[in-house]
């Protein structure tokens, strides 16, 4: 029974990697602390989820349940950790991750220690505590087996980033760049405006897009919908996130409610999208 789920975390790298390679990866995020939605979006034909700890309410609490649970339905998430410290990066690692998103990096330096903490030493610093040893066959693999199987990918999102960007992208071991474009355009000084009515902010998030395919480094992009996902992936990135679990129940919700209503005025006040 243990071979069921044996390299679940590698193959779900592979899989993200394979469909970077392929021409783009789709991907959801999951805000819901809950195994029965963390099983449901895990056997979703997504090329990988994201669980969210910086925002929301997830927590590192419940996040070893969540992962066995979308590992169980055949893949194993990567994790937005709270912040760009160490050891939060290693106990996503440890609580079954596939590999981390790692919010808020500014600089190389920054991004060299979130690398670091993601790979065994002699490459890396992480610490070597698996808590899954005597329960799954892939719990306790060789330092350079996990360490090949680990995906570490930064997030591009502060102004201090633009500076130091060719720096960041030739930092050794890292898998890619994640940008958020709302933060981003905060700390550029758009305020909330969006690639869609700016057209500085999508010369910014163009440029970094750019930048990461010159450099041979996977683009990815926090997307608000399916379309901009489309239309980002045929302007050059990698991989984007096209849904998010607590959306999709509320327009699923509001759908139904329309429906039977036979109205086109069915979300309620203080409904409106956040991105």
């Amino acid at each position: 029974m243990m071979q069921a789920s044996h390299g679940t975390t590698a193959r779900a790298a592979d899989r993200l990697r394979s469909a970077i390679a392929g021409g783009g990866a789709y991907g959801i995020w999951s805000s819901i602390p809950d195994m029965s939605v963390a099983e449901l979006v895990g056997g979703l034909p997504y090329d990988y989820i994201i669980v969210d700890l910086q925002h929301g309410v997830t927590t590192f609490t419940e996040l070893p349940i969540l992962a066995q649970a979308m590992r169980a339905a055949g893949t194993a998430p990567l994790v937005r950790v709270p912040w760009k410290d160490p050891a939060q990066i290693m106990r996503a690692l440890d609580s079954g991750a596939s590999g981390v998103v790692v919010p808020m990096i500014s600089s190389a330096a920054e991004a060299a220690d979130a690398v670091s903490a993601c790979r065994f030493p002699p490459v890396g610093v992480r610490s070597w505590g698996p808590m899954w040893g005597y329960v799954r066959s892939d719990g306790a693999l060789p330092p350079a087996e996990q360490d090949a199987g680990v995906a570490c990918i930064v997030m591009v999102e502060t102004a201090e980033a633009i500076d130091d960007l060719d720096a960041i992208l030739a930092t050794e071991g890292l898998d890619g760049i994640y940008i958020g474009p709302n933060d981003l355009a905060l700390a550029c000084g758009y305020g909330r405006a969006t690639y869609r009515d700016d057209p500085d902010v999508a010369a910014l998030i163009q440029k970094i897009v750019d930048a990461c395919r010159a450099a041979g480094v996977p683009a990815g992009l926090h997307c608000s919908d399916p379309q901009m996902g489309s239309d980002w992936i045929a302007r050059g990135a990698s991989m984007v996130t096209v849904a998010q679990d607590t959306g999709l129940l509320a327009d699923g919700a509001l759908e139904a409610l329309r429906q039977a209503r036979g109205s086109d005025d069915a979300r309620a006040p203080g409904t409106s999208k956040p991105y």
